[in-house]
């Protein structure tokens, strides 16, 4: 049973179907209250999507945390959010920087609160973070789905939604503060293959303030290599929460539009609308970095 907004809903029809023949068998038809027992006992109406979104822990997650960063800690300034398309699949590519990054949920965050049609935003994440016990069920429930093509292509194409990749991947996680707002290479234009096969636009995304809110000084190996962990920074955020208030400014450019068939098979012309679009994003970057006069207060 799928609920409004397209999202699949766990709650029970008033009647069960026949499927079991029960009309045909001369037995009485099985009544919603008596399969309710075998409803998980917690959160029994909630509603999931086929990622594993969950609208109350979404919501959750919004209301207590997302609220609070947005509007007091980084208080965002946003530019150009008409750019994003209020109808149809578009994909969204950010510069992506610190310890823990917040880039992400910012620009999630602006879209829902400043967009004259607020809309769902999908997070592509490195497949690593699955062996993370805990992190890795939360993920997908506040929007997050798996870096891959097939994910990708399908959430653009055939359910039309908004999705984010960070082409710097963990290279861009990875920098040191000395190397702050430098973008690193864009891979091999894998986001500009779906994006053209799914005939879905891109619209470059730049934020400024998450190389202060979490900087990297230092990257410890050794103690990366005792605990196991993706990586341990020289951070006076890792591993707490609490990033540093820097002002955060999220720009969003004119969208990249793909209209021609079977573009994604030029693999030089992929390369070169990757490069072009890492450039655009990197001079906006630096003169979004020249006109602000403090990293605090913007």
């Amino acid at each position: 049973m799928v609920a409004d907004g397209g999202r699949t809903s766990l709650r029970m029809r008033d009647t069960v179907a026949d499927d079991l023949g029960a009309d045909r068998s001369g037995l009485p038809a099985v009544r919603d209250g008596e399969l309710r027992r075998y409803l998980p006992g917690v959160e029994p109406e909630r509603q999931i999507d086929d990622w594993g979104r969950s609208e109350r822990i979404e919501g959750i997650y919004d209301r207590y945390l997302l609220e609070f960063f947005y509007r007091y800690w980084f208080r965002c300034d946003i530019e150009g959010i008409e750019n994003v398309p209020a109808a149809g699949g578009a994909l969204l590519v950010s510069n992506h920087s610190g310890a823990l990054p917040p880039d992400a949920a910012m620009i999630g965050k602006a879209i829902k609160e400043e967009h004259s049609h607020p809309r769902r935003l999908n997070v592509t994440v490195e497949h690593f973070f699955k062996g993370y016990p805990g992190f890795s069920m939360l993920l997908p429930k506040i929007g997050c789905v798996a870096a891959h093509p097939a994910n990708v292509h399908r959430l653009l194409a055939d359910e039309e939604q908004l999705v984010l990749v960070f082409p710097e991947g963990r290279k861009g996680t990875e920098k040191l503060y000395k190397d702050r707002y430098k973008l690193r290479r864009f891979g091999r234009g894998g986001f500009v293959e779906a994006a053209m096969r799914a005939r879905a636009p891109i619209v470059p995304v730049c934020v400024v303030g998450a190389e202060e809110a979490a900087p990297i000084f230092a990257h410890i190996n050794v103690l990366q290599k005792l605990t196991g962990l993706l990586y341990t920074p020289l951070s006076p955020i890792f591993p707490g929460t609490l990033f540093l208030p820097a002002k955060f400014r999220i720009r969003f450019l004119e969208p990249i539009r793909f209209d021609e068939d079977d573009m994604w098979l030029d693999k030089s012309l992929v390369q070169t609308v990757s490069q072009e679009i890492r450039a655009r994003i990197q001079e906006n970057v630096w003169e979004m970095v020249r006109e602000r006069k403090s990293v605090w207060f913007g």
